[in-house]
């Protein structure tokens, strides 16, 4: 895992929302690093994914989907259904 170290990386997520008359869609993106698995939360790329200081898998699912890219674009689309935009 030693060349997975300091090298930046993003998770990406978009959401479509459509209907007769819109498309809508909603990305939300996490900015972290990869590093050497750590932690044992999670699935996939979560232990090799570090964002500011703790890799995904070392934070509690709570905190993890308050920050995670689904949540981010999640919550666009609930603002935007809320609120028009």
């Amino acid at each position: 895992a030693a060349d997975l170290e300091n090298k930046a990386a993003s998770f990406n997520c978009a959401v479509a929302y459509a209907d007769e008359e819109t498309v809508e869609v909603f990305e939300g993106t996490v900015e972290g690093r990869l590093v050497a698995p750590r932690g044992d939360g999670g699935f996939g790329y979560d232990p090799i994914f570090e964002y500011e200081g703790q890799t995904f898998a070392e934070l509690s699912m709570a905190a993890k989907n308050e920050i995670s890219h689904r949540a981010r674009a999640l919550s666009k689309l609930a603002s935007w259904l809320e609120n028009g935009d």
